[in-house]
């Protein structure tokens, strides 16, 4: 298959029509000229950019991330790691985060079962103003 139209790139990339569209104005992917009166033709390589964001973004990176990994390209392995650093970082912290809401939820969830109280403690705790 040499070219293809967007609806065939779509379903060869496993994304979206108006998905392709969308990288397309953020600047991810090319858009191929429209012939007069015909319909625009993608190559088979506007396969591997459209893969490459999909399993990128399934790792968590940013399209802001993204666009710097595709310009960085294969010979940047520095620069594309501290990328990944950075990414491996925020996931971590993210973690964490849900970490202590996890604690946070258990715990109010067993006060709550415990029925001490008249006022449900997670009402209660949601109702006040302070930091998790």
């Amino acid at each position: 298959m040499k070219e293809m139209t967007i609806g065939v790139l779509a379903r060869s990339a496993g994304v979206n029509i108006e998905t392709i569209r969308y990288y397309q104005r953020r600047g991810l992917i090319g858009t191929p000229r429209k012939p007069p009166g015909g319909v625009r033709r993608y190559p088979h390589a506007a396969l591997a950019p459209l893969r490459f964001i999909r399993r990128a973004q399934q790792l968590g990176f940013s399209l802001k991330e993204i666009r710097e990994l595709l310009a960085l390209g294969e010979q940047s392995c520095g620069a594309t790691r501290r990328i990944a650093e950075r990414r491996l970082a925020d996931i971590e912290a993210r973690l964490n985060d849900l970490k202590t809401m996890r604690r946070l939820l258990a715990r109010l969830i067993r006060e709550c079962a415990a029925g001490r109280d008249a006022a449900c403690p997670i009402v209660q705790s949601l109702s006040v103003e302070r930091d998790v």
